[in-house]
């Protein structure tokens, strides 16, 4: 088993996925890092009618600066835009129906903790993936740790060097495919096949 060390998303990337599922990957999942702003840790990638969409969850702005102590702000009721914006861009898709009401779940209880909201949402799509996979949480912060470091691997600014086979997308025939969108896109398009195509993302990488 090799150990590797991922960053806690929001409704993460495909390709994060496919490290994070890899059977011979022990995860750890990193809590006690200093937030960095502009990451997926607190930011989703979907396809919505205009294109590439990110949807932000605010923070609170209280001084606290590690991941495992960043709160998230409720002055705006971004929950309802979030689900709203996610209704909108795939209710047209073929497994959208079939996943809605577990979807809206990750939005109906706010959490006061980025991460305790990003592992309740990570649990549920694991549920609708139908996996399971144990990790762990950082106990303490190491600059250069034993395992494979992914914590500044994705990008929110650069495109995604991870290979992907096209499926078809809601707006694709104006856009084109975008590749490595939140596990969303993946599981409302293609919906069971979610899971053999995550895992033929990480053989294809592991050859590279």
């Amino acid at each position: 088993m090799k150990q590797v060390l991922l960053p806690i998303f929001y409704l993460p990337p495909v390709s994060w996925f496919s490290v994070f599922l890899d059977s011979d990957n022990q995860i750890t999942l990193e809590q006690y890092e200093n937030f960095p702003k502009q990451t997926y840790r607190n930011r989703t990638a979907i396809y919505g009618a205009n294109g590439k969409l990110a949807l932000i969850i605010p923070i609170k702005h209280n001084g606290k600066r590690e991941l495992k102590d960043i709160e998230i702000s409720f002055s705006e009721d971004w929950q309802k835009l979030h689900w709203k914006s996610i209704k909108t861009a795939y209710q047209s898709t073929p497994y959208f129906e079939f996943y809605e009401d577990k979807l809206k779940k990750i939005f109906d209880e706010p959490a006061k903790s980025l991460i305790d909201f990003n592992l309740k949402a990570l649990d549920i799509i694991l549920s609708i993936l139908k996996t399971e996979k144990e990790f762990e949480l950082t106990q303490e912060y190491y600059k250069n740790p034993d395992a494979e470091d992914y914590r500044n691997h994705f990008s929110t600014k650069t495109e995604s060097d991870y290979s992907m086979p096209e499926y078809y997308q809601s707006f694709s025939d104006k856009y084109g495919f975008i590749k490595d969108l939140s596990i969303l896109d993946l599981l409302c398009n293609i919906g069971p096949e979610s899971l053999t195509y995550i895992k033929n993302i990480n053989s294809h990488q592991t050859q590279k």
